[in-house]
């Protein structure tokens, strides 16, 4: 978790059109506010809430061995005591701990925002929230009063508690004093504060107060640790081989238990002897994830993907222990590689489901599988292709929510202990791997000020956090063919609409000059001022859009992919724009090279982006109406690594460079439409405004958690 993001008290934002015979003044708009604004009452909804389930979900606590069970796990089963019998399906969503504009480590969500959340959840019928760590007093406070006012539909809670100190990353020692001791205290305080009874001081990445809620008749499950990075866990197992098996009261590790898992029986046992002195016992897990599965992956092209194993099988719990444990992992069905590569999962049906029910049958019966997180993302940007069609993003909300809401479905026809979405709301903090290198130089902590449609990330959510438009729009009469101008823009996208003479009939052609004259670059060492960077043309007799990016700067440079990988320009110099989403690989079995795989972003998408209207798309950028062309291009297109900042960032020896931006020159050829010059500037910012609705398509989801629950 990382400190705040530095803030001046208000944001000014301006942007400008400039046109050869026109000069505009700027508009600045009012200082933002740094809550969202729900949207729901401005939109049709989305979603109807769940029917009403006459069942009573209020929890039914047995009794064993002097400790109290809310649920347990027995045998493969995952077991939730209610007051209308025994759950064993369990479905939900995860909940992350902060809002756009700040970092995680802020814990940055609001009362009202946990208030309003948890209706949202109670009226889709979710029964499960899980978060990853100790969240500020009002989010148990909020979840005691709405589960006392709901007590028959209550949500019940997965706490998770993340590993503080993560560095083991680079010491290779998961037992030194650092991360071992950071994660007693932090298990400690989890266990305090789901009983209220904690207050602590706040800290840079914790939360700090003073916890008097007791939810803990409502908590579930336990979730502790992280994703395991595959090659630091192999390097801290051979430094510690000789640490002893963990024997304690609660937990205890099988023979075979790596050093790994016996660090990790010892913090389940510190928590379970916790919760036990006071009075209960709930299942307790780790996290864990594809990368270091206990299951061999001979068709794996990536080495740091099968490096090593972590097996909850070699932490069990003793009798002791009524709530028992399970297998949680976060699985997608896009990654790793071997989903699409290995045998047994490409010549399934479903491989993905083919690699849970692997999983299954490895932990049963001995424990049940709980698929902790599981998703795809609503982005017009993806990272990587998946099984049929279940790609790290470049999904419209409608196909992600219908993928995940049969994605769940399939988790209870299989057997498994259940599934939960990530996750509820979008995070504009994430990044990913192939957009990351295009934000290099540019401080990370300003990357939650602005929301990257290409980055697939920061859209995972049943809930969206959109970008609220800041400036005003400039209408402006001229005489040179193009008759308005109007430009706006937010904290994802530059608006800009031209009112031509007449409906074109040719294409027209847009030019944009970003990075200033003089910057040297590979293929273009003297570099003027008003040569085009990147230029969009919109041809209205095959009713598409294409945008490219000069050659010279195309950001796949900055991939680390080997020679000839990326495509090559065209003749003019031109390369369309693309996203990475694979490196080129030997598959290990056929010894076949894989080549590089892309996204053509650059093939822009037309439709409607107002979530209001018939056929809404979020990935659309384009529309063309008789006269009005309207155009939508995002910061992370026009090359800005952070437009908050007005930086680009540009590929320079394979290298990314930062480059401040002052604006942005547009040249536009409407041919007999009209022609016209302009330029867009804008305030740098350093608050993020945004607006909240539930994505459309949830409804798919929403049905998805009835039927899993009935």
């Amino acid at each position: 978790m990382t400190p705040a993001p530095r803030r001046a008290p208000t944001r000014s934002a301006a942007l400008v059109g400039v046109l050869a015979l026109a000069s505009l003044a700027a508009c600045t708009s009012d200082p933002a506010p740094t809550r969202a604004t729900p949207a729901e009452a401005a939109a049709p909804a989305s979603w109807k809430p769940a029917p009403a389930d006459p069942r009573s979900w209020a929890p039914a606590p047995a009794t064993t061995g002097g400790l109290s069970t809310v649920a347990a796990a027995r045998g493969d089963r995952l077991l939730l005591h209610t007051r209308h019998g025994d759950v064993d399906f369990w479905s939900g969503v995860n909940l992350g701990s902060t809002t756009p504009g700040h970092s995680p480590g802020e814990l940055a969500i609001s009362r009202e925002e946990y208030r309003r959340w948890f209706a949202q959840m109670g009226q889709m019928g979710v029964h499960t929230l899980r978060v990853y760590t100790i969240h500020p007093p009002a989010m148990y406070e909020e979840l005691k009063a709405y589960n006392e006012a709901h007590r028959d539909a209550p949500i019940y809670l997965v706490q998770g508690v993340y590993l503080p100190d993560e560095s083991y990353l680079t010491s290779h020692d998961l037992f030194a004093a650092g991360p071992t001791a950071a994660m007693a205290a932090e298990l400690r305080d989890a266990s305090a504060a789901v009983h209220g009874d904690l207050t602590r001081a706040a800290r840079s990445g914790r939360a700090g107060g003073t916890w008097t809620a007791d939810v803990s008749p409502w908590v579930a499950a336990w979730i502790v640790g992280v994703e395991w990075d595959g090659y630091a866990t192999r390097a801290s197992d051979a430094r510690n081989a000789a640490a002893p098996l963990h024997r304690g009261r609660y937990f205890a590790n099988t023979a075979d238990a790596s050093p790994t898992e016996r660090w990790l029986a010892a913090r389940m046992d510190e928590l379970a002897t916790r919760e036990a002195a006071r009075g209960v016992s709930a299942p307790i897990a780790f996290v864990n994830w594809p990368t270091t599965d206990p299951l061999h992956h001979p068709a794996e092209p990536l080495p740091s993907e099968d490096a090593v194993g972590v097996d909850a099988a070699h932490v069990l719990p003793t009798t002791a222990w009524p709530g028992g444990t399970f297998a949680s992992f976060h699985a997608y069905p896009y990654y790793p590689d071997f989903l699409r590569h290995q045998p047994a999962y490409a010549g399934a049906d479903d491989p993905y489901l083919a690699y849970l029910l692997d999983l299954k049958r490895h932990f049963a019966p001995r424990m049940p599988l709980l698929v902790s997180e599981f998703g795809v993302p609503s982005s017009l940007g993806s990272a990587h292709a998946g099984t049929r069609g279940r790609d790290q993003g470049d999904h419209s909300e409608q196909e992600a929510l219908a993928m995940d809401a049969a994605m769940l479905r399939s988790f209870k026809d299989a057997g498994l202990a259940g599934g939960l979405l990530f996750s509820w709301v979008d995070e504009w903090f994430k990044f990913t791997w192939n957009t990351l290198p295009r934000q290099a130089v540019v401080d990370g902590e300003r990357r939650s000020l602005w929301h990257d449609p290409l980055t697939n990330e920061q859209h995972f959510g049943l809930v969206a956090q959109d970008p609220s438009r800041v400036g005003q729009s400039v209408p402006w009469e001229s005489r040179s063919g193009v008759q308005r101008v109007a430009l706006d823009h937010d904290e994802s996208w530059v608006h800009l609409t031209l009112d031509l003479e007449k409906a074109p009939t040719a294409p027209v052609r847009l030019g944009f000059d970003v990075v200033p004259g003089g910057l040297a670059l590979p293929g273009n060492a003297a570099k003027q001022a008003g040569v085009n960077d990147y230029a969009v043309t919109v041809d209205p007799r095959s009713a598409t859009a294409t945008m490219v990016v000069d050659g010279a700067i195309d950001p796949l440079l900055l991939d680390g992919l080997p020679a000839g990988a990326v495509p090559r320009p065209a003749a003019d110099g031109w390369s369309l724009e693309r996203l990475t989403t694979n490196r080129p690989f030997v598959l290990p079995l056929t010894k076949e090279k894989a080549p590089a795989e892309f996204l053509e972003v650059g093939r822009l998408r037309r439709g409607t982006w107002d979530p209001a209207a018939s056929g809404f798309d979020d990935r659309s950028t384009w529309q063309l109406s008789g006269k009005r062309l309207t155009l939508r291009l995002p910061w992370s297109m026009l090359g800005l690594g952070d437009p908050s900042s007005r930086t680009a960032v540009v590929p320079r020896g394979g290298r990314p460079v930062g480059v401040p931006v002052t604006d942005i020159g547009v040249v536009v050829d409407a041919g007999p439409g009209g022609k016209a010059q302009l330029r867009i500037r804008w305030d740098a910012w350093n608050q993020a405004r945004h607006t909240e609705r539930v994505k459309a398509g949830a409804q798919a989801f929403v049905d998805a958690l009835t039927a899993v629950s009935r």
